[in-house]
């Protein structure tokens, strides 16, 4: 599980995250079948590829052109799905929302030749050392401005003027 912006403040280690986000997409085809998004093997940085649309392109044929993903499961094993089954006179495109996978992540063009364009985000979370540092200073700025204010003599309210 990883601590992402809005969860950061839940995590029990109340580490501070990054979130990173980078335009992902890829053309499968009869020529390039399929396209494996992996992440670089550095710690305390998580790779995720989130899916947005899925569409064919021009020149596709009059074919089912059936796209399908590869990735973990909740138990660490590999697990193919079928995400998009495209046609171009009935449905040339899906949009798939926000399908959110931690790489590595195969996309396969089952059946049909394309070509068909995968897009989406490819999110990098990173565990974000400064963020920690300019909060413990967003404390000591906000310790100092209640010193400030604690050495302020109180302003007492004016006399009023009584009518007789």
């Amino acid at each position: 599980m990883s601590c992402l912006d809005d969860e950061a403040s839940d995590c029990a280690d109340h580490s501070h995250s990054r979130l990173e986000s980078y335009v992902f997409s890829c053309q499968l085809s009869s020529e390039v079948p399929f396209y494996t998004f992996q992440a670089d093997e550095d710690d305390g940085v998580e790779h995720f590829l989130e899916l947005r649309t899925i569409c064919l392109g021009d020149g596709a044929k009059e074919e089912n052109n059936v796209v399908e993903v590869t990735a973990m499961n909740h138990q660490g094993k590999k697990i193919s799905v079928p995400l998009a089954n495209l046609h171009i006179s009935c449905l040339p495109m899906i949009s798939l929302g926000e399908f959110e996978l931690i790489a590595p992540v195969t996309l396969r063009l089952k059946s049909g030749s394309g070509p068909v364009t995968v897009s989406g985000l490819h999110l990098v979370a990173t565990e974000n050392e400064e963020s920690e540092m300019s909060d413990e200073e967003e404390e000591d700025d906000d310790d100092e401005e209640d010193e400030s204010e604690e050495e302020m003599p109180s302003v007492k309210p004016a006399k009023k003027k009584q009518k007789l």
